[in-house]
């Protein structure tokens, strides 16, 4: 995930601010809220779910968990700090994992409704990410084109 997450990254290096905030019509969202999304998605599917703190401060959490929309412009200096934390969780994930500090993982009924899978435990969760980073990075992409 680390380095799709990187190839991601390099595939917006270009872009401005601007272009990252930019909802395109019939979108209901942009870039940096989907790669924000991602961040969130790690922790809360696999640190909250274990029962441990997040790693991440909360502005970048709960205004990013799923059913939420951009709501607000994201400044240049927020945008480099999201960045450079797509990367560094990946890194403190692995960490953590090697630790085995995930072992009072709960299930995720919200995760069973809407995807129809449920999550008994951190690899369950780990296996459920490489989807969601794929579906968003296709978002992304999409985006991309939309604004560029």
């Amino acid at each position: 995930m680390k380095k799709a997450r990187q190839s991601l990254l390099d595939q917006i290096i270009e872009l401005s601010s601007e272009q990252l905030n930019q909802i395109p019509i019939g979108f209901n969202n942009n870039i940096i809220w989907n790669i924000t999304h991602l961040i969130a998605a790690q922790q809360g599917i696999c640190y909250l779910r274990a029962g441990q703190q997040t790693i991440v401060v909360d502005k970048f959490i709960k205004p990013f968990f799923t059913n939420s929309k951009p709501e607000r412009i994201i400044d240049a200096s927020e945008i480099q700090e999201i960045k450079k934390l797509f990367i560094s969780t990946m890194d403190q994930l692995q960490s953590d994992y090697d630790k085995s500090i995930f072992g009072n993982y709960t299930p995720s009924p919200n995760i069973l409704k809407v995807y129809g899978i449920e999550l008994k435990d951190i690899d369950d969760a780990l296996e459920f990410l490489l989807y969601h980073e794929g579906y968003h990075s296709g978002c992304i992409l999409a985006l991309k084109k939309l604004v560029s």
